[in-house]
């Protein structure tokens, strides 16, 4: 049965509900004043709060502002309940993050069909956080055993090779073994470094001191270094001709490395899931005090459908398509992005055009310290 935490100063309007939620056989709690509520909400964990706006200790509005800090009461349904009926008090409590709000007096039907569809709201929402948390536990047992496998085959395979018959081989034969070796252990070697990052992320979400750090960082865009990022991924994967380049200058809130991992995870997407001789371009324009940068290709696409699933260690349609990758690329983009105030977003018409845009914060740069546009254009289209 539910558990349902009363907050409420008022002994005879706290036991009147008390004796209505008991009658209907929910699992009940009750606290005179709004310090005792937290604390008993964090150490019980309801299913959900009702609580009054106006109380000593702390008000209605600052158990809220303390319940939503705490991740393990962030999501849980709160109700209040109020006196009051002023539109401004009814708003301030929505923006803050209450899930309804009863004026008083109230009738028995009013605060059961609250209860009702709260309960109902929050058993969906879990259901659905269920349902994604199985998924990205089926994207990542499907994921990473091959992700890792297949440099783990090749440095096994060649390296086997090289010692059970290294006295026939001859030397062409034993630079090709080693360069598929090396090429093993660099591809398992980003995979790794690719689960620490999300890693590191994920935690630095939590941590206030942390974000504000990395939003106290500046830096120049387009630099040097970014400008090396997007040559040498197209010189990787053979596609020089193919790659347009339109980047105007400012200066973005976010230290190089990051927006350097951001260019490179979000370039290399566009070119492993777009065919050679087709376009690839990058653009990046300040607007509006955001930088506006976009990685668009012309390859498979993916849904709308797929776009909304898209999580970490999730690749569409593996089995078809067989693509390395394990989907992290683009996750760790999208959380560095965010991290910094920022939004990714993604459209896309399968088998025709994909856009994936970043917009991170940033300002314009002063005319004496202004760099030229950088402008490189492709050849693959002749």
């Amino acid at each position: 049965m539910n558990k349902i935490l009363v907050i409420e100063d008022d002994i005879h309007v706290r036991q009147n509900i008390l004796d209505l939620l008991e009658g209907e056989g929910f699992n009940i709690l009750e606290a005179h004043n709004g310090l005792l509520g937290v604390q008993l909400a964090q150490e019980e964990i309801p299913d959900l709060i009702i609580c009054d706006v106006m109380m000593p200790e702390l008000d209605g509005y600052e158990v809220l502002k303390t319940l939503r800090r705490w991740k393990e009461t962030a999501t849980i349904p709160l109700i209040f309940l109020t006196a009051k009926s002023d539109k401004t008090d009814f708003r301030q409590g929505m923006e803050m993050g209450a899930d309804d709000y009863i004026i008083k007096p109230f009738t028995r039907a009013d605060l059961l069909a609250a209860i009702a569809c709260r309960l109902e709201k929050h058993i969906t929402i879990k259901q659905e956080n269920q349902r994604r948390l199985d998924n990205l536990r089926n994207s990542i047992a499907l994921s990473l055993p091959h992700e890792m496998r297949t440099p783990l085959n090749g440095i096994l395979g060649f390296s086997q090779i090289l010692m059970e018959e290294s006295d026939i081989l001859d030397s062409q034969a034993i630079r090709e073994m080693a360069e598929s070796i090396y090429l093993s252990g660099e591809r398992l070697f980003e995979l790794i470094q690719k689960f620490l990052m999300y890693a590191e992320l994920e935690i630095i979400r939590t941590d206030s001191q942390q974000i504000k750090l990395l939003q106290s960082q500046t830096s120049i865009f387009p630099n040097v270094k970014l400008m090396e990022i997007i040559n040498e991924k197209a010189k990787k994967v053979g596609r020089e001709v193919d790659l347009e380049v339109e980047l105007h200058p400012c200066k973005v809130k976010m230290s190089t490395a990051k927006m350097a991992k951001i260019v490179e995870e979000l370039l290399d997407n566009a070119f492993k899931f777009s065919s050679t001789g087709s376009l690839v371009q990058v653009h990046g324009q300040p607007i509006n005090n955001y930088l506006h940068l976009s990685f668009i290709d012309h390859g498979r696409g993916i849904t709308a459908a797929q776009i909304a699933e898209l999580g970490a260690y999730q690749q569409f349609e593996r089995k078809l398509y067989e693509q390395q990758g394990s989907g992290l690329g683009l996750m760790i983009a999208k959380r560095i992005t965010e991290l910094h105030g920022g939004k990714l977003k993604i459209q896309s018409k399968p088998h025709e055009k994909t856009i994936v845009q970043v917009m991170v914060p940033c300002s314009l740069l002063k005319e004496d310290g202004c760099e030229n546009t950088y402008s490189q254009k492709s050849s693959s289209l002749g």
